[in-house]
């Protein structure tokens, strides 16, 4: 066993962070973009007027940094070659979305809708793995270049977690189909050409078999996009959307029918797992941050790196960023090794703890800190508030350890899939 970073691994966030500095640090810089990342960056970031939503000279910044990315080589790094990616795997992608996230906020690595310069696209992936050829000539480049862009439709204002339930339909009519019902913290919106949408066509609420994805316009009568929730972690793109007789052809169908929920483990999976890298790196941030100032601060005529009271839970965090860090890197490395689903719980015990240690870590780095911790020109508050949600996205941390407890007894796992 070897736990020492492969050296081509290395090179790579050596150039990475030479790319960041040469090209994304001064297009951060230029004319007055610092103040989508001062303490105004609510004000500077949201559309009130647009229901909370990005502002339009917000979103064309992040479009310039993923341009330049992409010119670069960096933004399909962790996609196949055959869309012009770089072939990086889940260990790889871990690894990278660890380090940028270590760097703390900025343009290269923006938390609030997961913007990088190394991007992450998990419908891509849907796309590769599900997708009819039409469909993957249709969607595949516009939505790498921005000129497409697809929503994912699972979550209902009555059915979360529980995703068997939804309660969405979709009935066989000739040759189309005809989806009725709702969908809420439905992503994207507010820009998305078309939403991919999970609706129950056979079988009996609970069951996992029966649903199907749909891949439906945006502009299809019928097709509400009725408001969208503010969130915790502003602007937002989470809206509530209704379907109401909304008419797709049979080639809308996204997968093979009543098996959707696959697309959605596929989605899940991706996410997860470098939600988890990320995690771990703004943790690592949020703690290096509290060590440096504490042993700058001077109180009681002593930098606060002497007192116990200080020391010990930034120790706790440390080892406990150690372990998670530990045990993403093996399951992503088994990722690429193995079938998803024979090492899911894994996945799931990253997710939820690696969630769990970023919150911590922030928390306690505004405790740190004192009272300037508590303000927004510090950036933990920002930090605590982006990784707040992914304690419940992605399926919430006690569904995580269902599916931890699951395999542990047996009730689930390599065997028993639906």
């Amino acid at each position: 066993m070897d736990f020492s970073m492969p050296g081509e691994l290395v090179a790579l966030l050596d150039e990475l962070d030479q790319f960041i500095e040469s090209e994304i640090v001064p297009l951060q810089q230029q004319d007055d973009n610092e103040r989508f990342f001062d303490h105004r960056r609510e004000y500077a970031r949201t559309d009130f007027e647009a229901g909370g939503t990005p502002r339009p000279e917000w979103e064309a910044l992040l479009r310039e940094m993923s341009r330049r990315a992409d010119a670069a080589g960096w933004l399909r790094y962790g996609l196949p070659q055959e869309v012009g990616g770089g072939g990086g795997g889940n260990f790889e992608m871990a690894v990278i979305r660890e380090h940028l996230a270590a760097k703390g906020l900025g343009l290269h690595n923006d938390l609030q809708n997961e913007a990088s310069v190394v991007g992450n696209f998990p419908v891509v992936h849907m796309m590769l793995e599900f997708g009819t050829d039409a469909q993957r000539q249709e969607f595949l480049q516009p939505m790498l270049t921005g000129e497409a862009r697809l929503g994912f439709g699972l979550t209902e204002p009555d059915h979360g977690s529980d995703a068997t339930w939804l309660e969405t339909t979709a009935v066989r009519d000739g040759d189309d189909w005809i989806i009725n019902g709702g969908k809420r913290f439905n992503s994207g919106m507010h820009s998305a050409t078309h939403d991919v949408i999970f609706a129950r066509t056979s079988g009996e609420p609970g069951d996992a078999r029966g649903i199907t994805a749909f891949i439906v316009p945006t502009s299809t009568p019928g097709f509400s996009v009725d408001f969208h929730w503010w969130t915790f972690n502003m602007p937002t793109d989470h809206a509530e959307v209704s379907l109401r007789d909304v008419r797709v052809p049979a080639s809308a169908m996204f997968g093979e029918e009543g098996r959707g929920l696959e697309l959605a483990q596929c989605f899940v999976h991706e996410n997860r797992i470098r939600q988890a890298a990320s995690g771990v790196g703004a943790a690592q941030f949020c703690i290096d941050r509290s060590v440096a100032h504490a042993r700058e601060r001077v109180t009681f005529g002593q930098p606060l790196a002497r007192r116990q009271a200080i020391q010990w839970p930034l120790v706790e965090l440390q080892t406990e960023a150690e372990m998670v860090r530990g045990l993403v890197r093996k399951t992503a490395w088994e990722m690429d090794r193995r079938p998803n689903f024979e090492i899911s719980d894994k996945v799931s015990m990253c997710n939820y703890r690696a969630n769990r240690l970023v919150c911590d870590a922030a928390d306690r780095a505004i405790q740190v800190h004192g009272g300037l911790g508590y303000t927004r020109h510090a950036p933990f508050e920002h930090i605590y508030r982006h990784h707040r949600r992914y304690r419940i996205t992605e399926g919430a941390e006690e569904v995580q350890m269902r599916k931890v407890a699951g395999y542990l007894f047996g009730f689930a796992g390599p065997g028993k899939r639906a």
